[in-house]
C-alpha cells in the first residue's frame, strides 16, 4: 500500500489534522486498548507530529516526534500508533521507520528513547531499538524503555 506522509511542528496542523490525530489516538488507547488517560499531556505543542494516510487521505497510522527535555533526557518518538484497518499490512514498520528519520532531521543523528509496550520489544528491535531498564506500570500495561543509538 502507497501512504502519503507529513510531519509538522503542531502550530502548523491545520484543523481537520488535528482532529484527526485526536480521534486516532482515541480509538487506538482509550476504545481498542480500553485505556482511561489524558491523551492531551501538553507535550504536543512542542513536538513535531508525522502523519501516515492512505490513498484516500484517511490518517492510518501516527507518531509524534519529541524534542529532547520533553519527555526524556533524550529526543523521543510517541503516542506511535496504527489503525486496525492497516495493522498487520507493514504500516506500523513504514511509520517507525520514518519517525526515526524524521527525528534524525529535525535534532541530528542523537540517541532516541521510547517507552514501549513490553508485547511491542521484538517490533522496535527489528530497527535497532535495545530495552533498559525495568518493566512498568503505565495506564495500566507494561512498558518498558528502549533506547536507539
Amino acid at each position: 500500500m502507497n501512504y502519503t506522509s507529513i510531519c509538522k511542528a503542531f502550530n502548523n496542523l491545520t484543523v481537520t489534522e488535528l482532529y484527526q490525530i485526536l480521534k486516532l489516538r482515541s480509538e487506538v488507547f482509550v476504545v481498542e486498548q480500553n485505556c482511561v488517560f489524558l491523551d492531551q499531556d501538553d507535550k504536543d505543542y512542542a513536538c513535531h507530529h508525522l502523519m501516515l494516510f492512505d490513498e484516500g487521505q484517511e490518517l492510518v497510522a501516527y507518531a509524534r516526534v519529541v524534542p529532547a527535555g520533553i519527555s526524556y533526557a533524550e529526543a523521543s518518538i510517541g503516542r506511535i500508533i496504527t489503525s486496525s484497518k492497516v495493522r498487520g499490512k507493514g504500516a506500523g514498520k513504514v511509520l517507525v521507520q520514518m519517525a526515526i528519520d524524521s527525528a534524525r532531521q529535525l535534532y541530528g543523528d542523537v540517541p532516541l528513547r521510547i517507552g514501549a509496550q513490553l508485547y511491542a520489544v521484538k517490533f522496535y528491535e527489528i530497527f535497532g531499538f535495545k530495552t533498559e531498564g525495568d518493566v512498568y506500570d503505565e495506564d495500566g500495561i507494561d512498558h518498558i524503555e528502549m533506547v536507539l543509538t
